[in-house]
């Protein structure tokens, strides 16, 4: 538990997630998967979320490169210690996780847009909490991460409280689920598949992310100091990407069924989390990596905000934060 004493937008007691993730680059040892004489496998971490299911569509109908192997992991902390350990040359994280990374010493380059949060990110809170106002001596659970501080302390700053006044429950989306049941929280920030599992138990959602548009963006970060990086693997992947959006924009039913089977829910659950998220075409994602792009201004928005929370030490200069050299030329993906 963080308790009362956690203010949602300066680091948490004990190490910091900076630190820690500072702490993950220097047991990375250096580059990744250094000494091989040639292109080492591609391996891409990524954890549960409706905007990386495009992949693993990919991955089931065969549309993924045979060097290119998903690496499943139960959270995006998992992701960034697979980086930095160098079990994986990328992983699926959001924005605000690459930043911070960076910050930590990372050389990551993101290269390819998953989602734009519209709505997926919620906060769910017991029936009778019928305003924001009222979570004052509530428990809420959260992530411990730059998405959860900052989800955290909008919720806070409109419902006009301050962080003393609620009690933070340092919880994973995947264990917010049973944490629920056990009656042990009033309110938690969380996203897909958790949100649909706590919705089940009567939840209800009482704030989510179109309040804070243009913030929220899952990406493929890259390390640029991968050694032998098999770049056509790379674009394979993200080809694979965007034939599978093709099949879900063409044949919706299908995705969802195969998606909701491999979460291990219902297909309404997974319509529900893919009405909450955006995912951009080839196109959009064109426009997203490119200079003065709105994905770029968004970057610098999280940049002061993360600053000016303590949530980084100094502004990212955001050199080599985008690269668009491993999208596809065209899309020509039939469904």
């Amino acid at each position: 538990m963080w308790g009362a004493e956690f203010h949602p937008m300066t680091r948490p007691p004990g190490i910091s997630r900076r630190r820690f993730l500072a702490g993950l680059v220097l047991l990375g040892g250096g580059p990744l998967l250094s000494g091989c004489a040639s292109s080492a496998p591609l391996r891409v971490a990524a954890h549960p979320w409706i905007g990386y299911e495009p992949l693993y569509l990919a991955r089931d109908f065969g549309w993924l490169p045979h060097q290119a192997e998903l690496v499943e992991t139960a959270a995006a902390s998992e992701s960034l210690a697979a980086l930095a350990s160098g079990k994986v040359q990328a992983a699926a994280l959001t924005l605000d996780e690459v930043l911070q990374a960076r910050a930590a010493g990372m050389p990551l380059t993101v290269v390819l847009v998953f989602n734009v949060s519209a709505g997926a990110d919620v906060l769910l809170v017991r029936p009778e909490i019928a305003t924001l106002a009222e979570l004052r001596g509530k428990r809420i659970a959260v992530e411990r991460s730059a998405l959860g501080g900052l989800m955290l302390a909008k919720i806070l700053e409109l419902a006009g409280l301050t962080p003393e006044a609620v009690t933070i429950e340092e919880i994973p989306p995947a264990r917010q689920p049973a944490a629920w049941r056990a009656g042990r929280l009033d309110a938690a920030i969380c996203y897909e598949p958790a949100a649909s599992r706590i919705r089940e138990m009567g939840a209800e959602t009482l704030f989510d992310s179109r309040e804070i548009p243009d913030t929220i963006f899952d990406v493929l970060a890259l390390r640029r100091d991968a050694n032998n990086l098999d770049k056509g693997a790379l674009r394979g992947l993200i080809q694979g990407h965007f034939r599978a959006l093709a099949h879900l924009r063409v044949s919706r039913q299908d995705a969802v069924y195969r998606i909701a089977a491999r979460q291990q829910t219902t297909p309404a659950n997974i319509r529900r989390a893919l009405a909450g998220v955006a995912l951009p075409d080839l196109a959009a994602n064109r426009r997203y990596l490119s200079a003065d792009s709105m994905l770029h201004a968004a970057a610098t928005r999280l940049n002061a905000v993360m600053v000016a929370g303590g949530l980084l030490d100094g502004a990212d200069n955001l050199q080599h934060l985008f690269d668009d050299a491993y999208l596809p030329a065209e899309e020509r993906y039939s469904p």
